[in-house]
């Protein structure tokens, strides 16, 4: 078991209709003037990336210079001034998240600066903002948040706090995300989702991810690809490979996404089958070259991703070439 500890640094205030206590939130932050971040796509408030350039913002608008000074991590001085998150969709967490993911588009990189200096004082989690979302987002958004959870499950910096958040963040999704992008007036599965992705937030803020997210990120910066779904269409691919390193997760985790119990016959790669068929029925993407991706691409790609700080906790050790090999098995059917 490894070492660990934790310290939630942010309130959060969870229900239907939250949002109300937002004036009682900016009293006891003493705030007199408010600066509100989101972007064309949302009405007033903002779902992961509205939460990222807020907590970018908050770093260059109290310690100037440009958020590539700052990217990494013990870059950042001191605690930005007070940051209250109000997701709008399911998936990203980074209401209660010390990473801020910014695409530097000189460099077609997406680049993170970290610490617990820019954490949200407060999290909003309110599920009617969530229940306006088109199928397509609803489906991105909750696939991102399932392999939150996943990633942080499976990978080598996993511990019992981090395995709690992130096994009723896949029970809950496993069981709505279905329900969810179906019907976004479904209040129960909406209040569940909403919930699962902030569990899923704190498992991966204290474990980090994977592979999935590594790969990910270049996928988006190259080629524009939500996050959600660049993410969701690596999936299977990622599994496959990382099933040679399961120890009995893979059980787990196949009956969340099924609601069927894991038999004496289970197989890692019954996992990777039965993600394939959520994925499907969520109408994710089968393969990169679906959303866009072509393969000249994919050695730049590569030498991004091995950048990322999950290759590291990734379950499977990870090469270079094992990188591009992922690519190219994921660009086809």
């Amino acid at each position: 078991m490894n070492d660990f500890s934790f310290n939630i640094l942010q309130k959060c205030e969870f229900g239907m209709g939250a949002l109300k206590k937002l004036p009682d939130i900016l009293k006891a932050c003493g705030s007199d003037n408010v600066m509100l971040i989101s972007d064309r796509g949302l009405e007033a408030i903002g779902g992961g990336s509205p939460m990222d350039v807020a907590k970018a913002a908050g770093i260059v608008a109290k310690f100037g210079g440009s958020i590539t000074d700052y990217e990494g991590g013990g870059k950042i001085p001191g605690d930005i001034d007070p940051l209250i998150a109000i997701p709008t969709t399911a998936g990203t967490g980074s209401e209660v998240t010390v990473f801020t993911v910014i695409t530097d588009e000189s460099r077609n990189y997406k680049l993170t600066a970290f610490g617990p200096q820019i954490s949200p004082k407060y999290a909003v989690l309110d599920p009617e903002l969530i229940m306006t979302a088109p199928p397509s987002i609803a489906a991105a958004c909750g696939i991102d948040a399932f392999i939150h959870a996943m990633e942080a499950y499976i990978n080598t910096a996993a511990t019992p706090f981090t395995d709690a958040m992130g096994e009723k963040a896949m029970e809950l999704i496993g069981k709505y995300i279905r329900r969810f992008v179906a019907n976004r007036q479904d209040k129960e599965a909406a209040c569940a989702m909403m919930a699962a992705s902030t569990f899923a937030g704190v498992a991966f803020a204290f474990a980090r991810l994977g592979n999935i997210h590594a790969m990910s990120h270049p996928v988006s910066a190259y080629f524009h690809v939500a996050h959600g779904v660049a993410n969701a269409v690596l999936m299977p691919t990622i599994l496959e490979y990382n099933a040679l390193a399961d120890h009995g997760r893979y059980a787990k985790i196949y009956e969340y996404v099924t609601g069927v119990k894991a038999d004496e016959c289970f197989e890692p790669l019954d996992l990777v089958d039965a993600i394939r068929e959520l994925n499907n029925d969520i109408g994710i993407p089968a393969c990169l070259a679906d959303v866009g991706v072509t393969e000249d691409k994919i050695p730049v790609m590569a030498i991004d991703a091995m950048k990322s700080g999950n290759v590291l906790v990734n379950p499977r050790a990870t090469t270079l070439k094992d990188i591009e090999m992922l690519y190219k098995k994921a660009m086809y059917v």
